[in-house]
């Protein structure tokens, strides 16, 4: 592994889920995966799609150096020998053209079926082939990117507000989603058809990304996992030696550039390098 398990702040896993990273965007949140890479090992990672944001990349590059610190540091994990697995999204979909294809030690794979240790099989994809506006409606999906830009924007002059009165990051965009009705209503849905899907396929559970919503609950029998996001919420999904699954949000905090925050699902804060009390997103 890249760290040695004598390191204190490291934390080891089975597996670790990350998803919609979209790199290319100016929004995504490289500084604080980068960190979270860091301070966190799996013999697996997969990397569940929109991990590069084509979309954006082809109406405006922009690939600053921690675009690169982070390729850099999953392939190194690679190299180490970390198993990765890039599951594809929407946002890089030109990658659905090589499955099966390795890239410098890194698995293409369109879904695949993860065995837990515990012994539940779950479903892995990303999710969009069941947003009905992004596979039917293509215009109105690049309107919906468009205002999602906007909200993004917003978040950032917010988040440069709290940073300098001393608060911790917090997405006002996130937040906002979240009130709307039909945006709620939508998320319901998603998670009940990609449920289906997992049953369908004889799966125990499914974890996807794509609604940038990370949860980890039970819906109809069937375990349903979001991966979350790294442009909002900052969060993943780790899989413990004995099959537990836990929901991680990682977070820079204000007052302490180095400092980091983690939370689980399962309870109320746990200490990483000091204790916050703080709810996942």
């Amino acid at each position: 592994m890249t760290v040695t398990p004598a390191d204190p702040d490291v934390r080891h896993f089975r597996t670790l889920f990350i998803s919609d990273v979209h790199l290319g965007s100016k929004a995504a949140k490289a500084d604080f995966l980068l960190d979270f890479l860091r301070h966190h090992e799996a013999e697996t990672i997969v990397l569940v799609g929109d991990i590069v944001d084509g979309w954006r990349l082809k109406r405006n590059w922009y690939w600053p150096q921690a675009f690169n610190d982070v390729t850099q540091k999953i392939l190194r994990k690679a190299r180490k020998g970390t198993r990765i697995v890039y599951i594809p999204g929407n946002h890089d979909e030109f990658l659905r053209d090589f499955p099966g294809t390795h890239f410098g030690g890194v698995e293409v794979a369109e879904r695949m079926i993860h065995e837990g240790a515990d012994g539940r099989r779950y479903l892995v994809l990303h999710g969009d082939e069941f947003d009905v506006v992004v596979r039917h409606a293509r215009v109105v999906a690049y309107l919906g990117d468009w205002a999602y830009d906007a909200a993004i924007a917003i978040n950032v002059v917010f988040a440069a507000i709290r940073r300098r009165l001393g608060l911790p990051y917090w997405s006002f965009s996130s937040w906002a989603k979240q009130q709307v009705k039909s945006a709620v209503n939508f998320i319901g849905e998603f998670q009940k058809v990609v449920v289906e899907e997992a049953r369908r396929n004889n799966a125990d559970g499914v974890i996807c990304g794509h609604i940038h919503h990370a949860v980890i609950t039970e819906i109809d029998g069937i375990r349903y996992i979001n991966s979350g996001d790294w442009v909002e919420s900052c969060t993943a999904i780790a899989e413990h030696h004995d099959g537990e699954m836990e929901l991680i949000t990682w977070q820079t905090m204000a007052s302490r550039p180095a400092a980091v925050l983690a939370v689980s699902h399962q309870m109320p804060a746990i200490e990483a390098r000091e204790r916050v009390g703080a709810e996942a997103a």
